[in-house]
């Protein structure tokens, strides 16, 4: 694989850091999965991009009952963490787990709601890696009442560039994404641009035009999101009547029409080619399109692979920039 994506000096995980990491999760009382296994969720497995493994900490059959995510502020307003419980307890009602990042604000919120009731942590570092610390005593307990997922390798501390890759995972195990108070520019935002790109349904709690934390709330309504003020809302946005959890779906999600397949060495070729023209002054995405002379259904996903992994920084407008 690394050979024809252009890569010269590859080398594989020395075997003693692999047990190392073996040891690790055995002592957290976490297990590792692989994509084909039974306890591989079936939403995750569907995807082109699908992690080879992750590591799991919890109640795995959480994952055949349906999941609905939530997520918004880290500086969430008392309103809006207001909704995040109300939301959450009304969709656990339903038999719904919730998905969430468990960040400080409404993801904390929302898993501290459904602890008993199902929900599933998904984390940008290891999961057995605390971050933050003030939510250390939830962590643990959703490790013994819910489920912590990872695909990052045991005890590793989250750095930027896998908060984006952690939302993408947010967005493909649930069968909707709600989004409660997000400002114009953040990390709720990449999310439910990924759950667009996997045709999962984009969710959002609409705000004043004058609040700050609902920028980009409104801004996903203006541009198609639904538009929902309970989780009855929600349920209708998914075709599930009446309100039983026998209506919503069954825990295997409908099969997700996958990109159209590039091989590595001409999917390397088009990250080499986008990164090379963007720098830090803004340009349009439809002028990138143009100067690089690419199908713009080719150029599309990778865009979004770029800006999931934190290589390039989506702006207003369509613009985009590159991230030095």
């Amino acid at each position: 694989m690394a050979r024809d994506a252009g890569i010269a000096d590859y080398q594989i995980c020395p075997e003693g850091v692999v047990a190392a990491e073996l040891r690790a999760g055995r002592a957290a009382n976490a297990r590792l999965v692989f994509r084909g296994e039974p306890e591989y969720p079936a939403a995750l497995s569907a995807l082109s991009d699908a992690p080879p493994m992750l590591w799991l900490a919890g109640k795995v059959e959480l994952f055949r009952r349906p999941l609905v995510a939530i997520v918004g502020a880290r500086n969430a307003s008392l309103l809006g963490l207001r909704m995040a419980r109300r939301m959450a307890a009304e969709l656990a009602e339903e038999g719904i787990v919730t998905v969430s990042g468990l960040a400080r604000g409404i993801d904390a919120e929302v898993h501290r709601e459904t602890l008993k009731s199902g929900t599933v942590a998904v984390m940008a570092g290891g999961v057995d890696y605390i971050c933050p610390q003030e939510n250390a005593a939830l962590t643990h307990d959703i490790g013994h009442h819910g489920l912590r997922l990872s695909e990052q390798p045991m005890g590793l501390q989250p750095q930027a560039r896998h908060f984006p890759t952690r939302n993408r995972l947010i967005a493909g195990l649930a069968r909707a994404v709600v989004v409660i108070e997000a400002a114009a520019k953040s990390g709720s935002l990449i999310t439910a641009e990924a759950a667009l790109a996997i045709s999962r349904e984009v969710l959002a709690v609409p705000g004043h035009p004058f609040d700050a934390h609902s920028g980009g709330c409104n801004h996903l309504i203006r541009d198609g999101a639904v538009l929902v003020r309970s989780a009855a809302d929600v349920i209708q946005a998914l075709n599930a009547q009446p309100l039983a959890v026998e209506a919503i779906a069954p825990a295997t999600p409908e099969p997700i029409t996958p990109r159209p397949l590039r091989s590595l060495r001409e999917t390397a070729e088009l990250h080499r080619k986008i990164l090379a023209r963007l720098g830090p002054s803004p340009l349009a995405e439809d002028q990138l399109i143009r100067d690089i002379a690419a199908p713009a259904a080719a150029v599309s996903p990778v865009l979004l692979d770029l800006e999931l992994s934190g290589r390039i920084h989506r702006q207003p407008g369509g613009l985009l920039a590159r991230v030095d």
